[in-house]
């Protein structure tokens, strides 16, 4: 099959990963693969230095003129982003391949679902990431199929571990990670007041927060100066090895308020980390009933019970995590979810 994905976001998070892990495990597939991506972005940096097909665009009218100069030449246009959809949409007259949208999203404000609906009803195939996100579009009657997001165990490196053990002083510390961007989606003030909590009897602890500034980077730092926690929460900003940070890492923690799935979440568990999560999402649905601790969102005091248990009963808790890695391992690996959607755009090309 010749399979062109869009995505044109600007940053590296979940969605542009999991687009480049499809596109590598569709190409492994003897498929040819192609990426129109934001021109100098990391995405579409990084799909061509592994020489996958890129259609750099500058923004979506760039994306346009792609579509309609070669769009004919696939057989399937499959949108990572909902700005991509809109614009399949939007063009859908014009184009002749089967179109797929991956929905990645759990959270639509009020009334969104019911304006989003003529471009997810223009999709050939509509897919979400978990039944999170499939939910909206099935409360509108649109058929979706849910097709996970992957990840791949990647192993720490020994130099990158020692770096952030040195840089961040982490010796003799109980270390807790999370991997989310400064926004508030991801509700860092809940964990700030969480190790807030916990350092009352867990003193040696120390959250080590990797992710990039985001709208909620200067109240979070502000909150963490305010309660004086600049020895117990550091900011460690973007990290492209997450692994290296996960080797330090006693327990994995996570605040969101909205989350489809929660990469992150998949990453930790497949480390085989006890995690304490907001019960929320996809979160549900990786660690219920007994692969994961969950606290209902914002509640910071539950978040930090739920953690101490974790770093007070280390056997229990590293059980629990060994749980959700046989998950993981077994239902979000990247073999899975390309074989899932090999078989989807196969059924579009009998139809």
């Amino acid at each position: 099959m010749r399979i062109l994905h869009l995505n044109l976001e600007k940053g590296w998070r979940g969605g542009e990963r999991q687009t480049l892990l499809t596109l590598r495990g569709l190409r492994a597939g003897g498929h040819e693969v192609a990426l129109a991506a934001r021109a100098g972005g990391p995405l579409a940096e990084r799909a061509a230095a592994e020489g996958i097909p890129v259609f750099g665009c500058g923004g979506a009218p760039g994306l346009a003129r792609v579509l309609l100069m070669a769009s004919r030449r696939y057989d399937v246009l499959h949108a990572q982003t909902a700005q991509a959809m809109s614009l399949l949409a939007a063009l859908r007259p014009l184009l002749r391949a089967a179109l797929v949208f991956t929905r990645r999203t759990a959270f639509d404000a009020p009334g969104a679902a019911d304006r989003h609906r003529w471009k997810w009803a223009r999709a050939d195939a509509l897919v979400a990431i978990s039944e999170a996100a499939a939910a909206a579009p099935r409360a509108l009657g649109l058929p979706v199929t849910v097709i996970p997001s992957a990840v791949e165990a990647a192993p720490a490196d020994p130099e990158g571990v020692a770096g952030l053990r040195a840089r961040f002083g982490l010796d003799g510390r109980r270390v807790l990670v999370t991997a989310a961007a400064l926004s508030p989606e991801k509700d860092p003030l809940a964990l700030i007041e969480t190790v807030a909590i916990l350092r009352r009897d867990h003193p040696d602890v120390l959250c080590l927060h990797c992710g990039a500034d985001g709208a909620a980077a200067g109240a979070a730092r502000a909150r963490v100066a305010e309660l004086g926690l600049d020895d117990h929460y550091r900011f460690a900003g973007f990290q492209s090895r997450v692994a290296d940070a996960l080797a330090l890492a006693e327990v994995y923690v996570s605040s969101s308020r909205f989350e489809a799935l929660g990469t992150s979440v998949l990453d930790a568990c497949l480390a085989g980390l006890p995690v304490v999560a907001t019960d929320v999402g996809g979160h549900r649905e990786i660690l219920a009933p007994d692969r994961g601790l969950l606290a209902p969102a914002g509640d910071a005091a539950t978040l930090a019970r739920r953690v101490a248990w974790a770093l007070d009963h280390p056997q229990a808790a590293r059980a629990m995590g060994e749980r959700a890695r046989a998950l993981v391992a077994r239902e979000y690996a990247v073999p899975a979810m390309v074989a899932r959607y090999e078989s989807l755009y196969r059924g579009l090309q009998r139809t």
